[in-house]
């Protein structure tokens, strides 16, 4: 018989593995977890199988979290910069007391406004980071606070309220008969819009939707992982959403394809709208877009035809030329074909951490969609209770009163995203003050006066904030920490309670202030920020990921005096409908290509190559280009090219793609670092944002400028590296 061996005394020591549940917070999606846990490590995690939404779906991202926790790059300290410009590591106490102090003597000497935030991407995967800042203004009296909402997508906050919206929303996607996706890719990145594919499993959900006989029409420049599933493809030219929605809709209004009931009883201005797009005839649309007519004529009908199903946009049209717009003709398609929920039918998400809303078939009338404070830059204001972003840096360089002298920065790489890069980065230089919370050096953090190092998510309790708006159920999900935290780190909540102690301030949070004497708890400040939410807050902690029927939400009757009617045709818009009538839509000889945004699956913007599994996917933002035009051009896959627009050049290193429309370029944006020469282009990429002027052509309403469909020249560089 043979001896079986004693255990080595490590084995003996080591401590037994664990497995807890979570849910994944590197983008939106939100996707359940199961963790596996030795002592204080994560070493492995997975889906959850029997998830009833997800069913064991993530996505190459969210499966490195046990590289990111191990990190040995990850801050685990805060920073401080001395004299020289290095940096030293500094317990986060002290470096709060010298922020804190640094504040006070700005406010003082300046005013409040002139203390800045801004959350970015991955601030908004905390669920109370956003929150904590906004109560941070509050209680300072700042009207200062920015956040990524308005570098992107802003028209969807803005664009409805021009048309009016539906109190009860636009139809819900798992009752679609037809879908129509402006510019946007589910399958890669989470977002979907409203009524649209979210990024929950999409592959499934997509498979049997077609199954069940969902028709899909995909608008997009590239043929994207959504496009090869698509009924019709309009393999549009980048910039010209805003032809071709108006061509549709001319289409619409003479082949008498819309739901003339509804427009009857609840939509104004058809004759405007009609005598508007007039104009967009289909040879005219078809030209300008670079289209088959008789595939806008299918899409178009083949939309119309529904009966169930909406349009949305994402992010490429809404950072292209007249995003307002845009997003305003896909809310037209909906409005003339009824596409709404009606009476006694049932919202798709739950809405389950938000308070109790009206939700009646009836119309909420057009309203100025700007209100906010005013902006000291372009005549802008503020609009969704904060400030437009792609203003900040002429807030902060613009002398007078008001002028930002202090920035927070809370999971963002403005270096990299601000439109402008030249301008950003002179901006960030010309700060008093400079604070980022981030777990990485980013090139924003290489500015910086201070970096605070934050809770990675699973050392953070969180509730899925987003996607509650957005599952295509009612459906409850919740997460305590799973593991200690790893070093000197702070939850993005505690540096703004922390800062707002240092200030003799309370934070305002919607169910009250938390104690300003001992810090609280992540769960304290959770039930503060989603106070008064449909569904109690402890019920949503014991029924994790379930499905919560009960807490649907049912269309209520109109009231028996609803008078308010949607207007598809407001005159500055349809002034900007002809100022497209009016455009050169073939360009300049100087910058014959258009390079557009997309998304890649091994990254969230800048988030993402700094982990082994990524970085083997590729440590650069490739222009991709078509292979015939790469052999116009006398340029080889690999190559390094020159990308210049009338702003700026960046290099890049240029691949061949056949599923790209030639004269198109996509690269991914938010990539690079703060230098403006790209000598690390193959390591770090180079960022899109600094082809763009923010003297160049912008929104009136929302400030966003132009970041998509940029007129570009392409050649190689003179040296290859």
């Amino acid at each position: 018989m043979m001896a079986t061996a004693a255990p080595h005394a490590t084995d003996r020591d080591a401590p037994a593995p664990r497995t807890d549940t979570t849910f994944c917070r590197v983008c939106h999606a939100s996707c359940p977890m199961e963790v596996d846990i030795v002592g204080t490590r994560v070493v492995a995690v997975r889906g959850i199988d029997d998830d009833p939404l997800f069913e064991g779906y993530t996505c190459i991202k969210g499966r490195q979290l046990p590289d990111q926790m191990a990190d040995p790059n990850r801050l685990r300290t805060a920073l401080r910069r001395r004299a020289d410009g290095t940096f030293e590591e500094a317990a986060s106490v002290a470096a709060l007391d010298e922020i804190g102090n640094e504040l006070r003597r700005i406010i003082e000497a300046y005013g409040p406004r002139a203390v800045a935030s801004y959350t970015g991407t991955g601030g908004y995967q905390n669920s109370v980071a956003v929150p904590a800042a906004r109560a941070f203004h509050k209680a300072i009296k700042s009207r200062s606070f920015y956040t990524s909402v308005t570098i992107d997508q802003p028209a969807k906050v803005t664009a409805p309220l021009r048309l009016g919206t539906w109190e009860a929303g636009f139809d819900n996607f798992r009752d679609a008969d037809v879908l129509l996706a402006i510019g946007y890719n589910p399958m890669v990145s989470s977002f979907g819009p409203a009524g649209g594919l979210q990024g929950t499993n999409p592959f499934t959900v997509l498979r049997r939707r077609k199954a069940d006989g969902m028709k899909l029409v995909v608008v997009d420049p590239r043929r994207t992982e959504l496009a090869t599933q698509a009924d019709i493809h309009l393999q549009i030219r980048p910039g010209e959403d805003p032809t071709l929605l108006a061509g549709m809709i001319r289409v619409m209004l003479a082949e008498e394809l819309i739901d003339t009931e509804f427009c009857d009883r609840w939509v104004d201005q058809l004759d405007l709208l009609a005598a508007a797009v007039e104009p967009f005839t289909l040879d005219l649309v078809a030209d300008r877009c670079e289209l088959d007519a008789d595939d806008i004529v299918a899409a178009t009908r083949m939309f119309a035809a529904g009966p169930r199903g909406s349009a949305g946009t994402g992010t490429g049209p809404n950072m292209a030329p007249k995003p307002s717009l845009t997003e305003h003709l896909a809310g037209v398609l909906n409005v003339l074909c009824g596409r709404v929920l009606r009476e006694g039918e049932q919202i798709e998400s739950g809405w389950l951490l938000y308070p109790e809303m009206p939700r009646r078939a009836q119309v909420v009338a057009a309203r100025e969609p700007a209100t906010g404070a005013p902006a000291r830059i372009r005549d802008l204001r503020g609009y969704g209770g904060e400030m437009p972003t792609n203003a900040l840096p002429d807030e902060i360089l613009t002398p007078g009163e008001g002028r930002v002298r202090a920035l927070i920065v809370s999971g963002g790489n403005p270096a990299v995203a601000f439109p402008d890069q030249h301008r950003t980065l002179e901006a960030l230089d010309d700060l008093e003050l400079l604070v980022v919370v981030d777990h990485r050096m980013t090139a924003t953090a290489e500015f910086a006066d201070y970096v605070l190092a934050p809770t990675l998510s699973l050392e953070r309790a969180d509730v899925p904030h987003l996607m509650d708006r957005w599952f295509r159920e009612p459906y409850s999900n919740y997460t305590a920490a799973v593991v200690e935290r790893d070093g000197d780190v702070l939850n993005e909540w505690e540096v703004f309670w922390e800062l707002a102690k240092r200030l003799g301030v309370e934070l305002p949070l919607p169910g009250g202030s938390p104690d300003m004497t001992e810090r609280p708890t992540d769960d304290e400040i959770i039930d503060l920020a989603y106070a008064g939410s449909r569904m109690p807050l402890d019920e949503v902690r014991t029924q994790r990921r379930q499905l919560q029927p009960e807490h649907a939400v049912t269309v209520a009757p109109a009231d028996d005096d609803a008078r308010a009617r949607f207007t598809p045709a407001p005159g500055d818009l349809m002034a900007e409908l002809a100022d497209v009538l009016a455009d050169d839509a073939d360009g300049s000889d100087a910058y014959p290509f258009r390079l557009v945004s997309r998304r890649l699956k091994h990254v969230l913007n800048s988030l993402g190559t700094e982990l082994p599994g990524l970085a083997r996917k590729g440590t650069t933002n490739h222009a991709y280009m078509h292979p015939d035009d790469l052999v116009a051009l006398d340029i080889e896959p690999g190559d390094i090219v020159e990308i210049a627009s009338a702003r700026a050049v960046l290099l890049a290193v240029v691949e061949a793609a056949d599923d790209i429309k030639r004269g198109v370029i996509s690269m991914a944006h938010s990539w690079g670092g703060s230098s403006t020469t790209d000598e690390k282009v193959r390591d770090i990429g180079s960022p899109t944002n600094r082809l763009v002027s923010v003297d160049g052509e912008f929104d009136p309403v929302t400030g966003m400028l132009v970041q998509s469909a940029i007129p570009v020249a392409v050649t190689a560089a003179p040296h290859q590296r």
